[in-house]
């Protein structure tokens, strides 16, 4: 079993450029490292969205205990170390997979 995280971000106007390329230097790395697996990410330049998803196996109280994990870690510190804030909403969720309906 694993458990999926949908993470979408509007980002701060005028950071689009500087959050993707900070995400694509310390995600890949420090995430997997915690035991996660990005599943994907999209961003929309013109609405300063970005859109990703994280899993891990287990439920999700696996996954949460994994992140606090994750939270606590000196690579996700080093990771956000200097970061301004580049994101200005957060709307994270776990997601729930329904079969395909063959449309």
């Amino acid at each position: 079993m694993r458990t999926i995280q949908l993470r979408r971000y509007t980002l701060v106007d005028g950071e689009y450029d500087a959050f993707v390329d900070w995400w694509n230097e310390w995600m890949p790395k420090v995430r997997p490292a915690a035991g996660f697996a990005i599943e994907f990410a999209y961003g929309i330049r013109e609405t300063n969205e970005f859109v990703w998803a994280v899993s891990a196996e287990g439920d999700e109280d696996a996954f949460l205990a994994l992140e606090q994990e994750y939270l606590a870690s000196d690579a996700r510190a080093e990771a956000f170390a200097g970061v301004p804030q580049r994101v200005a909403a957060y709307n994270i969720g776990f997601v729930t997979e329904f079969p395909a309906t063959g449309r």
